[in-house]
């Protein structure tokens, strides 16, 4: 789709100093109304799927992007964990502006790191007055939006694609310990297939993605262990372990003594 917009005729130095938009969805009708609504106020760059969204969003770095959900080749959930997984994009505000409107689906936009979730259809100004707000956030504070990863499971920083696919899956892993979605699924997930995760994964951290997935386990068992009172049972099932013996089992083959020992022994020496 073709779009002018006045924004062309500005000087180079007038336009720089007007925020950047990225506009993301396969619908044309929709790309067209939000440029026709938008124009005036901010600079707008077009992607018509996840991938090419967030391909020009580390290539033109834009002050926010507005970004359909249901889109073919990348969804926008996909796309947006990509944006937070990389160093070069993560804080730039990702809002979703979609007809998938199931509370689950709101909830885990806003989980993987969007800052806002507009239904669809929209009203023009409370698309323009939701994206003022996010821009006056967001030169407020540059503080990274997503959540860091435990220190002993951070890769070494990076932003080829391979490790930002790791980045994004190793986040995704994390938050869903407790019921771990398949190895499809977390590829399809980070917007990549099976074989090519694995290989990242190999080639990076030197593990297959469940080897890291039990280590996480283990570490995040860790951290519960030393620093709450929750119950050595609650903690198994949080972690992803079906009953308590086999977590101990596991624990103890790569902790070297059971989590009550170990629990014991970090206790003592935190008081």
């Amino acid at each position: 789709m073709k779009h002018s917009s006045p924004l062309r005729s500005r000087s180079s130095a007038s336009a720089a100093a007007v925020p950047h938009l990225l506009l993301v969805d396969d619908t044309e009708d929709d790309i067209r109304l939000l440029a026709d609504m938008l124009h005036a106020e901010f600079r707008l760059s077009f992607a018509f799927d996840g991938h090419q969204g967030y391909q020009r969003a580390v290539a033109a770095k834009p002050d926010l992007i507005l970004m359909d959900v249901r889109m073919p080749r990348m969804d926008g959930f996909a796309a947006c964990r990509l944006l937070k997984a990389d160093p070069a994009t993560q804080a730039i505000p990702v809002l979703f502006l979609s007809a998938a409107l199931l509370p689950s689906e709101k909830l885990e936009g806003l989980r993987i790191g969007a800052v806002d979730y507009i239904a669809k259809p929209f009203e023009a100004e409370e698309v323009r007055a939701r994206v003022q707000i996010h821009l006056k956030l967001a030169a407020q504070s540059r503080l990274a939006l997503a959540a860091p990863l435990p220190p002993a499971t951070v890769i070494a920083d990076g932003t080829d694609d391979d490790a930002v696919l790791v980045r994004a899956a190793q986040a995704l892993i994390v938050a869903h310990l407790d019921a771990l979605p398949s190895l499809a699924e977390i590829a399809s997930k980070v917007g990549t297939h099976e074989k090519r995760l694995t290989a990242a994964f190999r080639s990076l951290l030197g593990q297959t993605v469940f080897g890291y997935a039990r280590e996480a386990r283990i570490q995040q068992a860790c951290r519960l262990l030393s620093t709450s009172s929750v119950s050595i049972d609650t903690i198994a099932a949080q972690v992803g372990f079906q009953t308590s013996a086999n977590f101990s089992t596991a624990f103890k083959e790569r902790m070297g003594v059971p989590p009550s020992v170990y629990r014991s022994r970090t206790t003592m020496v935190t008081e």
